[in-house]
């Protein structure tokens, strides 16, 4: 059923170009999306936001789901997909118009129980490693603030413990959340305290979709943070280390 707020036909053409809105969905950040266990359709926080998109825009929605940001980012930057979900980043932003985040994701280091380091300010030291996921905004994050440690990527973020693992490296860096699940699959593996960034996770959508377009779908943000419905739905899908981010300045 479409939303009675006042959007024009401008708009919603410039969102479904391909007659649906193509929304692209990152399963590679279990705070995002994941799979139902039963069905394998893809669920997740990000996934009820681009219904209710669809549903404001009184349009079909079709998904387009990647393994990894960096894919995702890709689809939505080279027109595959319509809008996206992603952590704002400047070299991103090339491509991509941000809205205002809607959650805040901490960041995390995670190390092996019998690891010397004790905290993230011991991280960046010559000679450490550190893995992290190919594309993801902690590559792109780490890429620009470690200035001696040396980077390696794993194809994806859910991969980057059983990369760091099986690779013997130094320091693991990625979603705290998902950290703490590998950590207690695995065993024998700790995070460091506190975070080392906290990421603003956003909607986005290709720059040529036009200034009004953008301005739509930041309203839409703002919209779903005030009227409680980022938070219910990281209360349905039990989502823990991520918070509503505040309404736009």
């Amino acid at each position: 059923m479409a939303n009675s707020i006042s959007i024009s036909n401008e708009v919603i053409k410039a969102f479904t170009p391909k007659g649906k809105l193509r929304a692209s969905i990152n399963q590679g950040n279990p705070i995002l999306a994941g799979k139902d266990p039963i069905s394998g359709a893809p669920v997740g926080v990000s996934v009820d936001l681009a219904n209710a998109f669809a549903n404001r825009l009184g349009v079909e929605l079709e998904l387009v789901v990647f393994d990894a940001a960096g894919k995702s980012v890709d689809a939505v930057t080279n027109d595959q997909a319509d809008i996206g979900f992603f952590a704002i980043d400047p070299l991103r932003g090339e491509g991509i118009k941000f809205t205002s985040a809607y959650i805040l994701i901490e960041g995390s280091y995670l190390v092996r129980a019998d690891s010397p380091l004790k905290s993230n300010d011991e991280v960046d030291v010559s000679g450490r490693t550190v893995v992290v996921g190919k594309g993801s905004a902690y590559d792109l994050y780490l890429t620009r603030e470690l200035k001696n440690a040396k980077i390696f990527r794993a194809d994806t973020s859910p991969k980057v413990v059983d990369f760091y693992v099986q690779g013997g490296y130094d320091v693991a860096a990625g979603v705290k959340q998902q950290l703490e699940m590998d950590a207690e699959r695995i065993g024998h593996l700790r995070l460091l305290p506190g975070r080392f960034m906290v990421i603003q996770q956003a909607m986005g959508c290709p720059k040529s979709k036009g200034d009004e377009a953008v301005s739509v779908l930041s309203q839409f943000v703002e919209d779903m943070k005030s009227n409680q419905f980022v938070a219910q739905s990281l209360i349905k899908h039990q989502i823990k280390g991520a918070s509503v981010a505040p309404p736009r300045d």
